[in-house]
């Protein structure tokens, strides 16, 4: 069964931390793509960072000085660390994993709330 689950959300204060975790099974975590995306309250979800099967990084622009993307795949686990979050991050975060490069990929996770107040 293909699970992939998100932890690590919740709610920061403008300029903080969060580190989102994206634990996977049931696939072959070294040969997956990978992404995460985020949702706006009544919006639509759309792609923050991704990371291949040989660990190239890309970001969507607004993000990409303050988010970083890795994965370990000793631990099939997929990471994005937030740094001097804004209340524009705000949303829930989706992990995204599939074998092939077509974003969005063919697996998603149940989403994770992460609130930055101000």
């Amino acid at each position: 069964q293909v699970q992939l689950v998100e932890s690590g959300g919740g709610l920061a204060q403008v300029g903080g931390s969060l580190t989102l975790s994206c634990a996977t099974s049931g696939l072959s975590f070294g040969d997956l793509h990978l992404g995460w995306y985020r949702q706006a309250p009544q919006g639509q979800r759309w792609i923050v960072a991704a990371i291949t099967v040989g660990g190239r990084t890309t970001y969507v622009e607004s993000k990409k000085d303050r988010f970083v993307i890795s994965r370990d795949n000793a631990k099939s686990t997929m990471y994005l660390q937030m740094n001097n979050l804004k209340p524009e991050d705000t949303g829930v975060y989706f992990c995204n994993a599939g074998y092939t490069a077509e974003y969005p990929l063919t697996h998603w996770g149940q989403g994770i709330q992460v609130t930055v107040s101000s």
